[in-house]
């Protein structure tokens, strides 16, 4: 039996995380008993004593969003800071962003969180559910949906009466149901969401108004028809046809970069690839070439003219779609705004002299490449035998170190 040496009414809040830290390494060591019901009855213990340890979290995670302290730090939001720097995934960053937010409206419900008698998924639940509505209401559908916690409802259960929660709370109060406020705003409450998958795919929910959903039923459902009889798509895929031929123009508009060996385009087998690294098979690339025709990629000097020096500011286009092909994402290191959408940078900056040459221009985001520009020291420019150069973000200057060695396990008497 291990116990650590620290006073819990003295201690710090630093020196508590690193005893939790050091208890938790502990424990991740050890291998779980051969009783089952000892490891169910542990397994429920350790599941609230995470509860607790996520409500205390989502407190630390409010105070670095509302003091901004992410962009000293050169994330342009907290949502990439819980990306990047604790390596959570876009669905889980948004949670724990969304709870911090809310808590503070959620009196009940954070401290029943913190108690250890309401799990972080329910909390979890609620904080979205909640996240449209008014102060007023929000009190409402907090005690709705605790109520519906206590009575045994399922977190999905919950989530699903989140959805509709401004008639239940019309219903609860014997109130008639306001007219509804997405409608009386307009265009201004329409929202779409999307998640990559790690397939490179992507996930799209949302939710359209009136006037948008009339344009879109308008503009896709005759597109989202079958093709003939022996068109055996269902509604969702043939929808999904439909709006990747209007966002693409029927071929028009569209602007799709395959990176690719000249084999690859006759009767080669290598996979081609997207510019965000996306693989693609040598038959799809070749189908993609024949329908859109093909527009050579220089990657040196040649036809094009990718060495411009001093003398022109703006990268050509011949150099943005090189740069397009070395970067996935913009230049700086875990930032993951695509390539395509991002500006072309000079590497060294062209007001200090550096070329408009394609070995001295990086992609870099908007919110970073101006963030490199006000912070120069806080830069670190590496260069890969590729060309490609990488930007890594230094902690700043009068930050001192916050994780001390945590406190040893000592053996209890």
């Amino acid at each position: 039996m291990c116990s650590t040496a620290i006073d819990l009414d003295a201690a710090s809040t630093l020196e508590l995380v690193n005893a939790a830290s050091a208890i938790a390494a502990e424990l991740a060591r050890r291998t779980a008993p051969e009783s089952a019901p000892a490891c169910i009855q542990l397994a429920e213990t350790l599941a609230a004593t995470g509860d607790m340890q996520e409500a205390a979290l989502s407190g630390l995670i409010g105070v670095v969003d509302a003091g901004r302290e992410v962009q000293r730090w050169g994330y342009p939001s907290t949502r990439a800071w819980l990306r990047s720097r604790l390596g959570m995934r876009e669905a889980r960053a948004k949670e724990r962003l969304t709870l911090a937010r809310q808590r503070h409206r959620l009196t009940d419900v954070s401290s029943r969180w913190a108690a250890g008698q309401l799990s972080t998924g329910y909390a979890a639940t609620i904080a979205d559910a909640v996240t449209r509505l008014d102060d007023h209401d929000c009190a409402a559908a907090e005690d709705i949906l605790l109520d519906m916690v206590g009575q045994g409802f399922s977190a999905g259960k919950v989530a699903s009466f989140g959805r509709r929660i401004r008639d239940v709370i019309a219903e609860r109060d014997g109130r008639e149901q306001a007219p509804d406020t997405d409608t009386r705003r307009g265009y201004e409450r329409s929202w779409i969401d999307s998640t990559r998958s790690l397939d490179g795919g992507r996930y799209i929910k949302g939710w359209l108004n009136a006037e948008d959903a009339a344009i879109w039923d308008g503009t896709l459902a005759p597109l989202a028809k079958p093709a003939g009889t022996d068109d055996h798509r269902d509604l969702s895929e043939r929808t999904a046809a439909a709006l990747n031929s209007v966002l693409s123009g029927g071929h028009k508009a569209t602007k799709v970069t395959v990176i690719c060996d000249l084999d690859t385009l006759t009767r080669g087998t290598a996979a081609a690839r997207l510019t965000d690294g996306t693989p693609m098979p040598a038959q799809q690339a070749r189908r993609i070439a024949l329908a859109a025709g093909v527009s050579p990629l220089l990657l040196g000097r040649g036809n094009q003219p990718l060495y411009l020096g001093h003398r022109v500011r703006f990268a050509t286009a011949a150099q943005r779609q090189v740069l397009e092909s070395l970067y996935a994402t913009c230049a700086v290191h875990e930032c993951e705004v695509p390539g395509t959408l991002c500006e072309t940078d000079h590497v060294h900056g062209w007001a200090l002299g550096s070329p408009t040459d394609i070995d001295q221009l990086a992609l870099c985001c908007g919110w970073h490449n101006r963030w490199k520009h006000a912070n120069p020291t806080q830069i670190h420019i590496t260069t890969g035998p590729d060309g490609r150069h990488t930007y890594r973000i230094l902690a700043p200057p009068d930050t001192k170190p916050v994780r001390p060695p945590p406190p040893k396990l000592q053996n209890a008497a």
